[in-house]
């Protein structure tokens, strides 16, 4: 093996402490399991698609109930008001 000059010696150790502290961050450490990783990324995207139809939901029963009230537009408020009985009644089904 070849002597390093004393720059690039300093430079190389650096870089061996950087990694040694970035193998022990929490992330990678979490990561660093596929089962581990595997689940949590499964909890994630039940996460995701829980805050998706929660949002869905809220905005689409907002938008609806906005819709009922507009009764100038003869067509679009009808329309509206029967979504709104039905989300009232529960009968709305997909």
């Amino acid at each position: 093996m070849t002597a390093l000059d004393p720059e690039t010696e300093s430079e190389l150790t650096a870089l061996r402490k950087e990694m040694a502290r970035l193998n022990n961050h929490r992330f990678v450490r979490i990561h660093n399991s596929t089962a581990r990783l595997m689940g949590y990324q499964f909890l994630r995207g039940l996460a995701f698609g829980l805050g998706s139809v929660v949002g869905a939901t809220i905005l689409v029963s907002t938008v609806a109930y906005l819709l009922a009230q507009v009764d100038f537009i003869p067509i679009l408020g009808d329309w509206a008001k029967q979504i709104a009985a039905e989300i009232r009644l529960g009968n709305g089904s997909l």
